[in-house]
C-alpha cells in the first residue's frame, strides 16, 4: 500500500476500530458488517462524492483509480497482475493507460539514459 494510504488507515484504526483479531475495520452504522446493499446508504456515497466534485463516481472506481495509478509507476504486466489479483495479462492492460503525462516521463527517462550511455569510457 501507499504510504498515504497506510497512515489514513492507521487513522481509521486508531479513532473507529475496536482491538482485537476480530474485530470490524468498517462497519455500519450500529457497528454491523458493511454488505454491498448497505454500503451507498450507511457511508452516504452518493452525497460524499457530489461533495468532492466526483457526482457519478462509483465505488468500483476506486479499484481503477487505484490500478491506473499502480500501472503508471512503471511495474511490469505480471507484477501489475499479481498486485490487481488478474489471472489473464488482458485483465491487467485494461489499466494500462496510454497518457501524455506518461509520454513525457518516458522521454525524460529517455534522454537520461542517452546522456549517461551515450559518453565514451576510455
Amino acid at each position: 500500500m501507499p504510504a498515504a494510504a497506510v497512515e489514513a488507515l492507521r487513522e481509521h484504526l486508531a479513532a473507529h476500530v475496536e482491538d482485537g483479531p476480530g474485530a470490524l475495520i468498517f462497519t455500519g452504522a450500529k457497528g454491523a458488517p458493511l454488505r454491498s446493499g448497505n454500503f451507498g446508504r450507511a457511508v452516504k456515497w452518493t452525497k460524499t462524492v457530489a461533495s468532492v466534485g466526483l457526482a457519478g463516481f462509483h465505488f468500483h472506481d476506486l479499484r481503477h483509480t487505484g490500478n491506473t495509478l499502480a500501472a503508471a509507476s512503471g511495474p511490469s504486466t505480471r507484477e501489475l497482475m499479481h498486485r490487481m489479483g488478474h489471472a489473464t495479462m488482458r485483465a491487467a492492460l485494461i489499466y494500462q493507460h496510454a497518457t501524455s503525462e506518461r509520454d513525457r516521463e518516458i522521454a525524460r527517462a529517455m534522454d537520461r539514459r542517452i546522456a549517461g550511455d551515450g559518453r565514451r569510457r576510455q
